[in-house]
């Protein structure tokens, strides 16, 4: 298999197996985590289009999972000014339990990664990524 396929496939199934416990523990489908989780820590985004977008998961479950979330009380709907096709979605209070349990399973995630790995290779990996960020930055402005 492609490395690059293989790492990313790697990556999500170690997420979401370690993940499973507090959605089984919440009663939440990993998808319906994924959202309020995702909601929470990219305060810029606010619509399902969003979510679609950015997480690239599917619009249907999408769909489905926001108006789980929105009748269980965890998420609610707002109508954007100046567009009536959009609607901007926020977290209620009683979601903050959630979202506090998934953000410690994300942090211990990503602690875990670099496990053995150096400081000094941990740093050159971040500063690495960053100017892969800024190239593709430009790929995108370049061909927009």
């Amino acid at each position: 298999m492609n490395p690059n396929i293989e790492f990313s496939i790697k990556t999500a199934q170690a997420y979401n197996a370690v993940c499973k416990p507090l959605c089984q523990e919440l009663g939440l489908s990993q998808t319906a985590l994924d959202i309020l989780l995702f909601l929470a820590n990219n305060p810029d985004y606010k619509t399902a289009r969003d979510i679609v977008e950015v997480r690239h998961i599917k619009a249907n479950l999408v769909s489905m999972n926001v108006d789980k979330l929105v009748q269980e009380g965890y998420l609610e709907r707002y109508a954007v000014v100046g567009d009536r096709r959009k609607t901007k979605l926020l977290c209620t209070g009683k979601a903050d339990p959630i979202i506090r349990k998934g953000r410690v399973v994300q942090n211990a995630f990503f602690k875990r990664l670099l496990d053995h790995v150096e400081p000094a290779n941990q740093e050159v990996f971040f500063r690495t990524m960053e100017l892969i960020g800024k190239n593709l930055d430009e790929i995108i402005k370049e061909n927009a």
